[in-house]
C-alpha cells in the first residue's frame, strides 16, 4: 500500500488517499473503510444516452465519484472490494443521491474521509503502508568478510545493510591479524542486527553462508550477547536458523528460500506470533483461570485493574457497525496500550482469529490474578440473600 497524502485535523477529522499495490492490501482497506465514510475513486458507470432521433442507447464510462459508505463486501477468495453508497458530489454522469458501487483496484488511488480517524485505523494504514511492517523473515547472507542483512516481505527484499571488512589471509605460525579481523568483521554483523531487525515484528532470521561461516558466526553472536547481557537477542534465540547459500551476496538469497527446510518452517510465520499468544492463553486459563480473561465486560473489568499483560483482539470487532461499540473496543486497545500492555490484533481470515472468534472475539492475558466478575456476582447475590 502507498500513502499519497494525509490530512487529518486535530479533532481527528480529515481525509487520506491511498493505492493498493498488492491484493493484501485489498483486506487492509476493508478494515480502514466503515459506514459512514465518504470515498472517492475512479469506477466504471453505465450511462443511458438519448440521439437526435430518439433512439436511446446506453455506453460504459470512467469517472471519479464521492459515495457515502452504506454497505462494504468482500471476497477474501478473490481478494476484490465492493462498497456500496449514495453519491455526494455532483457528477456529470450520476445524479446526487443516487446509488453507485465501487469496485476498488490495484493501483488506481482512493481518497477516504472519515469524522474520526482512530488510533486502530491509523496503525493499520502505518502497518498496510511500512514495508517493515510486513517483513517478518530477516536474513543474514554472508561469507568471510561480507554480509548481507536483508528484511523479506511478501512483495519484495529489502537490502538494510552491507557489511564488508578486509580479512587478512591466515600465515604460517600467526593467526591473530586474520582472527582479531574475523571478530570485528562479526561484531559489525551484530550490531547490525540489532539496529535493523525489529524483533516484534520479524519471526524468523535466516543465517547463511557457504561452509562453516554461519556456524561460526553463530556461535560468536551468542556468545557475546551472554557476556554483554543483550536480552533482545538471547530472548530470540529460537528465531535463527542455519543454511547452506553459495556465497554471502545478495542473490543466494533465492536459493536460501526455496531450501525446503525454509519453506516450511516459513509457511505461516506472519501468523505464528498470534498462535503462540493463543496457545498461551488456553494454557493459563487451564492452570490459572483467575489470569485469563475473555469477554468483552471482564476483559474490560480487567483493563480498569490495570492488569493485562496482553490482549487478543479480533480485527473483525474493530468492523462492527454501531459507533459506540466500536468505540469501545478502540478504548480498551488504547488502555492496554498506555498501561504498557502488549495488543495483538488477530486476522478473522486466519485459523487463529476463527478461534478467537469462539471466545466472542476479545480475550486477554493478566499480569496477576483477579477474581472472576461472574464468581463476585455470585457471592454478592448469595450474600443478599442471606
Amino acid at each position: 500500500m502507498k500513502l499519497l497524502h494525509k490530512d487529518i485535523e486535530k479533532d481527528n477529522a480529515g481525509q487520506v488517499t491511498l493505492m493498493p499495490e498488492e491484493a493484501e492490501d485489498m483486506w487492509h482497506t476493508y478494515n480502514l473503510v466503515q459506514v459512514g465514510d465518504s470515498l472517492r475513486a475512479s469506477t466504471i458507470r453505465k450511462v443511458q444516452t438519448e440521439s437526435s432521433t430518439g433512439s436511446v442507447g446506453s455506453s460504459r464510462v470512467r469517472t471519479t465519484l464521492t459515495v457515502s459508505v452504506e454497505a462494504i463486501d468482500f471476497d477474501s477468495q478473490a481478494c476484490q472490494l465492493r462498497v456500496k453508497g449514495t453519491n455526494i458530489e455532483e457528477n456529470q454522469y450520476v445524479k446526487m443521491g443516487a446509488y453507485h458501487t465501487i469496485e476498488l483496484e490495484l493501483n488506481r488511488k482512493f481518497t477516504l474521509a472519515k469524522k474520526v480517524w482512530d488510533s486502530v485505523v491509523l496503525d493499520r494504514i502505518d502497518q498496510a503502508c511500512d514495508p517493515a511492517q510486513k517483513a517478518d523473515v530477516a536474513a543474514v547472507v554472508m561469507q568471510e568478510g561480507l554480509a548481507n542483512l536483508v528484511l523479506v516481505t511478501p512483495a519484495m527484499t529489502l537490502l538494510r545493510a552491507k557489511v564488508e571488512v578486509t580479512i587478512p589471509r591466515k600465515r604460517r605460525g600467526s593467526c591473530t591479524q586474520h582472527e582479531k579481523a574475523l571478530e570485528r568483521f562479526y561484531e559489525a554483523v551484530m550490531q547490525g542486527i540489532l539496529r535493523h531487525f525489529n524483533f516484534d515484528v520479524v519471526k524468523c532470521v535466516l543465517v547463511a553462508s557457504p561452509g562453516f561461516v554461519k556456524d561460526q558466526f553463530i556461535t560468536y553472536l551468542f556468545k557475546e550477547a551472554v557476556r554483554q547481557d543483550c536480552k533482545v537477542l538471547l530472548e530470540n534465540r529460537p528465531k535463527f536458523m542455519l543454511v547452506h547459500s553459495s556465497s554471502g551476496h545478495k542473490y543466494s538469497l533465492k536459493e536460501v528460500l526455496s531450501d525446503p527446510a525454509v519453506t516450511s518452517r516459513l509457511s505461516d510465520t506472519k501468523a505464528a506470533s498470534e498462535v503462540k499468544a493463543l496457545e498461551d492463553f488456553y494454557k493459563i486459563l487451564q492452570h490459572e483461570p483467575d489470569k485469563a480473561f475473555y469477554g468483552l465486560s471482564h476483559v474490560e473489568r480487567a483493563s480498569e485493574a490495570l492488569a493485562i499483560d496482553v490482549l487478543l483482539i479480533s480485527d473483525k470487532l474493530f468492523r462492527h457497525q454501531d459507533i459506540a461499540t466500536r468505540s469501545r473496543y478502540v478504548r480498551l486497545v488504547d488502555s492496554v496500550r498506555d498501561n504498557g500492555g502488549t495488543v495483538r490484533i488477530f486476522s478473522s481470515l486466519h485459523v487463529s482469529g476463527e478461534q478467537l472468534t469462539q471466545l466472542s472475539g476479545v480475550a486477554a492475558i493478566l499480569r496477576f490474578p483477579i477474581a472472576d466478575p461472574s464468581d463476585v456476582e455470585d457471592e454478592d447475590s448469595s450474600s443478599d440473600e442471606a
